[in-house]
């Protein structure tokens, strides 16, 4: 057993064939303990005492665990849209402390963990994205849709212009670049790594395509490497089987910390593809 807090009162015991009893109130009155599990209820902080005894009324030291039982979810969090430039900022508020808040492209799993307060948003490919709070004992939150089409957001169309990417806005931790690109409509997105920072990492979140696409990441405020695979920081095919994969992964750290970067992305067949990735930036150690 281990301190903390929990939202499962159901405890294991190892109990090794041995009998052993429980108590909620110090020793004062104990229970006999039935298989290998007891339960605790009523959420709030809780002292465990667990001993083994045997038939002569013999008993062990007593193993003393603190928790707190929480089995309440947090309420749910509220989504402010900001605009920045063609950045759609999703500020959250409502937060819990120690909670985390995570975004999901389907409204179900899988859910992604989000870095700082709010989710940078640039891109015309998904139609929803929805939010939840998950809070230390890991109850999480009803979930909150946020319509992307929506005629209040900028649903921004990245640059089809090697030379002229769509620029996001600086200073998030968590971002998501989606887009539909078929042959001779590439995406191409830039950013700015601020002093302090580096990216960790750009993680496939959403792909809706039955063939192949092809990605590249250049450390420039252009994409003009072409085809030279010695200009960019990154590159290589993405399909369904990548769903998130960290296309950075076997990327050294090295060219990771501030400056700009640009991201293309494209294919060479006319089926449409719909995706997604996200983009996460951490302080620099």
């Amino acid at each position: 057993m281990s301190d903390g807090v929990t939202r499962n009162g159901l405890w294991d015991v190892d109990s090794a064939d041995i009998d052993w009893e429980f108590s909620f109130d110090q020793g004062a009155t104990w229970t006999r303990g039935q298989g290998s599990t007891f339960e605790v209820k009523n959420d709030g902080a809780k002292m465990i005492w667990v001993r083994a005894r045997d038939d002569a009324g013999n008993t062990s030291e007593i193993v003393r665990v603190r928790c707190v039982l929480d089995t309440l979810a947090p309420v749910a969090l509220s989504i402010t849209p900001q605009q920045e430039g063609i950045t759609t900022r999703l500020l959250m508020s409502g937060l819990e402390p120690g909670a985390r808040w995570e975004y999901s492209i389907t409204g179900q799993a899988p859910w992604h963990v989000g870095s700082g307060s709010a989710l940078g948003v640039l891109g015309r490919g998904l139609d929803q994205v929805w939010f939840r709070q998950v809070d230390v004992a890991g109850n999480p939150s009803e979930t909150r849709a946020v319509d992307l089409q929506s005629p209040s957001l900028l649903a921004h169309e990245a640059s089809g212009s090697p030379l002229l990417p769509s620029v996001m806005a600086s200073g998030l931790q968590t971002y998501l670049i989606h887009g539909v690109v078929m042959r001779g409509d590439a995406d191409h997105v830039r950013w700015d790594v601020l002093k302090g920072q580096w990216l960790m990492s750009i993680k496939l979140v959403h792909y809706a395509s039955d063939d192949f696409a092809s990605y590249a990441l250049q450390r420039s405020t252009v994409f003009d490497a072409g085809t030279d695979t010695s200009r960019m920081l990154a590159w290589g095919q993405i399909s369904l089987s990548d769903l998130n994969r960290n296309v950075l992964a076997n990327t050294g750290p090295q060219g990771r910390g501030e400056g700009p970067m640009t991201f293309n992305f494209q294919k060479n067949s006319t089926l449409p593809t719909t995706y997604a990735f996200e983009l996460t930036l951490a302080p620099a150690n």
